[in-house]
């Protein structure tokens, strides 16, 4: 069974910019970041005239949008400790564990957040992921103590393992996702957006293949003629640390993007997404 990821480092969009030039832009933003507060929701402020959205507060959008982050000017790090080459293309970094593998990439990322708030809201039955042969493995078998074992293209299924509901083993179910999920199963998984007015944060801009790639939603804003703004996170290749990317393409709003359902492609910092894919869980 192939392991399939994101894209590597070196991406387009990534290398067709001067890094002075992105960082030159990237201060030259109009948009307030209240460099002391620990959540998204209260460190990056809207541009003007735009206030925040609000979500529901049982919601995986609200759970992202107030998710803690590091202290503002962190670096991401690769899950071996090292940091990135690319330091410059993001505004803020996720207070979660990357994991001392190669595992949570892209795809990865977003699955770990969804399954961290499907767990924080005890909501056990629907954590639940394909691998990218179409097999599916549940957390409540996982903690039974069913277990995978993969031969090539077959994956089978046995219990061989004692009741485990604890933290660790959840994790340990994550790396097992990790290994064998990705863009192409995470896509099957969710459903498109009908309408630009739907989007919401805990949505995903997806690209699904081997290289392919995704980004999620962190927020969303709005003027009063209903124009929205996005904020976008994402984890890469190598696994690193799950960040909020900055905008180089629009200095006066950065790091808020603009998003389109109909556009043909959609540039982010690191990633050119063609088509547009945006989805919903």
């Amino acid at each position: 069974m192939l392991l399939l990821s994101c894209t590597h480092d070196k991406t387009p969009s990534s290398s067709n910019h001067n890094s002075q030039d992105t960082k030159d832009k990237a201060a030259e933003s109009l948009v307030k970041i209240n460099q002391h507060k620990i959540t998204i929701k209260e460190r990056f402020s809207p541009p003007k005239d735009y206030k925040w959205v609000d979500e529901k507060s049982d919601s995986f959008g609200y759970f992202i949008e107030n998710f803690k982050l590091k202290s503002y000017g962190s670096p991401v790090l690769k899950y071996d400790g090292t940091p990135v080459s690319t330091q410059h293309l993001h505004e803020a970094v996720f207070d979660i564990d990357t994991g001392n593998k190669d595992l949570q990439q892209c795809a990865d990322a977003v699955i770990r957040l969804r399954a961290e708030y499907l767990y924080k809201a005890k909501k056990y039955d629907e954590i639940r992921f394909h691998f990218t042969s179409g097999d599916l493995l549940s957390w409540n078998d996982y903690k039974n103590g069913t277990r995978a074992f993969v031969s090539g293209n077959s994956v089978s299924f046995r219990k061989t393992a004692n009741f485990d509901d604890s933290y660790q083993n959840f994790r340990n179910y994550l790396d097992l996702i990790f290994n064998y999920a990705g863009t192409i199963s995470l896509n099957k998984e969710t459903k498109p957006v009908a309408q630009n007015p739907d989007l919401k944060t805990g949505d995903i801009l997806i690209t699904p293949g081997s290289p392919g790639h995704v980004v999620f939603i962190a927020g969303v804003c709005k003027n009063k003629e209903g124009k929205r703004l996005f904020l976008l996170g994402e984890g890469f290749t190598p696994a690193q640390s799950v960040h909020l990317l900055s905008n180089p393409f629009n200095k006066n709003i950065s790091p808020w993007y603009d998003l389109d359902i109909h556009a043909q492609e959609t540039k982010t910092a690191r990633y050119i997404f063609k088509p547009t894919n945006l989805r919903s869980f």
